[in-house]
């Protein structure tokens, strides 16, 4: 089935920025809905953002206008810009498919991927 590779993180200073790319594996992936989600060391699992294959995408309160989820399916990368980077960034980030015809996503599958780690600090 579908596989996840997560990269693009790093160490950055508050008010840098990153880039992280989502890379799917199958000639599927671009009919998935992909999300990206975060996890604070010791803190739950939060979704972040999700664009859909027909295009309708989310981005939660909490970081919307600073980060934008798009996706390039030549390349069968779903990115994740992350603008002015604040400490409260600090986290593993990771990405998820669903295969669900476009409907809102339950995120019942487990097509995790190992994590990027962004820490952002001084």
């Amino acid at each position: 089935q579908v596989q996840l590779v997560e990269s693009g993180g790093g160490l950055v200073q508050p008010g840098g920025s990153l880039r992280l790319s989502c890379v799917g594996s199958g000639s599927l992936f671009r009919l998935y809905t992909v999300g990206w989600f975060r996890q604070p060391a010791g803190k739950q699992r939060e979704l972040l953002a999700y664009i859909t294959a027909g295009g309708n995408i989310m981005h939660t309160d909490s970081v919307k206008g600073r980060f934008t989820i798009s996706r390039d399916n030549a390349k069968n990368t779903v990115y994740l810009q992350m603008n002015t980077l604040k400490p409260e960034d600090t986290a593993v980030y990771y990405c998820n498919a669903e295969l669900n015809g476009d409907h809102v996503p339950t995120w019942a599958d487990d097509y995790w991927g190992r994590g990027t780690q962004v820490t952002v600090s001084s």
